[in-house]
């Protein structure tokens, strides 16, 4: 029998996968949680997804893994975005359709199952490409980001966060746990994504480290 993956993991739609966006839609609940367990500060994320509001009529942007609409709180009803959600889980996909719907802006969003190792876009289709908590939900996190910048327009603007391995050594119990549980690959630290990104042609990398997570946002050169 094939090993699992952590994608076969998420494909199914573990518990988890459905606390992680309560906990984000109520900051009463994910600021304090997410301190407490990763030492990380919640709002940097929530920064993160502010600054879609500002994006132009007419934007395009992918949002992958979708990990249940998240990033949508960032999108203004009649913002004219066309954003395409994308994830491996049906389950994933249905919770942001319904947060899209309960935030008036599902005219706007696209649901689409897809794999990130293998996005079924053409080169170059996105002003805006993001991965919130995303990269260490991979099997192959380098391979992700090759495909995620290959569907970024040159200009665009990339967001990122993810768990990272050069974290803090008081936020290594939580790392173990999702590992054990399937819900953690193997992840990268700070210096290999970097190193990646500029392989790739990213600029204007600004990098966050925050506890176990670390934020980042950069310009495809």
């Amino acid at each position: 029998m094939a090993r699992r993956t952590v994608s076969d993991v998420w494909k199914v739609g573990h518990p988890w996968s459905f606390f992680y966006p309560y906990a984000i839609d109520h900051s009463w609940v994910g600021v304090p949680g997410a301190y407490a367990l990763l030492a990380t500060d919640l709002r940097l994320l929530y920064s993160a997804t502010a600054a879609l509001g500002a994006l132009p009529k007419g934007s395009l942007v992918l949002d992958v893994p979708c990990g249940g609409g998240v990033a949508l709180r960032g999108v203004r009803p009649g913002q004219g975005l066309h954003y395409i959600a994308a994830d491996i889980s049906t389950a994933m996909l249905e919770h942001t359709g319904r947060a899209a719907q309960e935030r008036g802006i599902a005219d706007q969003v696209e649901l689409r199952e897809a794999d990130v190792e293998n996005l079924p876009f053409i080169d170059a289709t996105f002003d805006v490409a993001m991965s919130l908590t995303g990269l260490h939900c991979f099997p192959d996190p380098h391979l992700a980001l090759r495909e995620i910048v290959r569907v970024l327009k040159p200009g665009g603007t990339l967001i990122l966060s993810w768990m990272r391995t050069d974290a803090p050594l008081r936020t290594y119990p939580m790392f173990f746990v999702g590992r054990r549980g399937g819900l953690v690959g193997r992840s990268a630290s700070t210096t290999e994504v970097v190193g990646w990104l500029a392989e790739l042609g990213i600029t204007d990398i600004d990098l966050q480290p925050s506890g176990a997570l670390a934020y980042l946002t950069a310009r495809k050169g």
